[in-house]
């Protein structure tokens, strides 16, 4: 009875989140057009905050000592469901925009959104021409203050786990001396896993950590720079994973 009442559950959460979603992003696509986003970045907030309500999420925030939420930023994330850039959204406190593959920008309602707020075209096939535009748009961002956010395993977790990170996020913040901040997404894989259609009532806790400086950093040093942020993010998600098997161990 009561898996029959999440997944009805699910269902109406699903139908509800869609119809607001493409019911609010043509009015700010629309808008635009003739406003910069940062002039109605409250209301893009408001769209992320109803997706998280609507899809059955709570997000709460944890800012570890060293996080300056003043400095432009690459926010390096793990990568779990489709709601992810939204949590993000909510969380972190600057006007802040990520890298996006280009086929995204095909989606209806989401890619029209994703190219008009200005985010970063990843290319799908990396011919030289494309990457050097991937690196020119990312420099004009950082140059105007917004900050950007990368997901370095480039595809989302199928079982909770970290995949492997790609380094071309951290080359690219090694060259340009951007900061990073290691950001770790906490429950969102018991919100909704990847493959799977159920909506679970659950808290996303955005783990905003110390900031890392890059600056200084030579070509020789991605990897370590590559390795330590992923056991930065790792550490709460696989605490968050062993703790719920100690619960469904205890309960059954």
């Amino acid at each position: 009875m009561k898996k029959a009442w999440f997944a009805l559950r699910s269902g109406l959460l699903w139908i509800l989140s869609a119809l607001h979603f493409f019911l609010v992003v043509p009015v700010l696509v629309f808008l635009g057009f003739f406003l910069d986003p940062r002039k109605h970045d409250r209301l893009q907030r408001g769209l992320c905050l109803r997706i998280a309500f609507l899809s059955g999420a709570t997000v709460e925030v944890r800012r570890s000592a060293g996080f300056d939420p003043k400095r432009t930023s690459f926010f390096f994330s793990n990568h779990v469901n489709l709601f992810d850039p939204f949590m993000l959204y909510c969380a972190i406190p600057q006007f802040v925009r990520g890298w996006e593959l280009e086929s995204h920008f095909k989606i209806p309602a989401y890619g029209w959104l994703m190219k008009r707020f200005g985010n970063v075209p990843v290319p799908d096939v990396r011919r030289p021409s494309d990457l050097k535009r991937m690196w020119r748009l990312t420099q004009e961002a950082i140059d105007s203050g917004t900050s950007l956010v990368i997901f370095p395993e480039a595809k989302r977790t199928r079982d909770g786990h970290l995949l492997e990170f790609q380094d071309g996020g951290f080359r690219v913040a090694q060259q340009l001396a951007v900061p990073i901040v290691p950001v770790s997404l906490v429950g969102s894989f018991q919100h909704h896993s990847t493959g799977h259609w159920m909506l679970w009532p659950t808290k996303i806790i955005v783990y905003l950590h110390d900031i890392i400086e890059t600056e200084g950093l030579r070509k020789e040093d991605v990897p370590a720079l590559r390795d330590r942020v992923r056991e930065i993010i790792s550490a709460p998600v696989e605490e968050a994973l062993q703790a719920e098997r100690v619960t469904s161990a205890a309960a059954d």
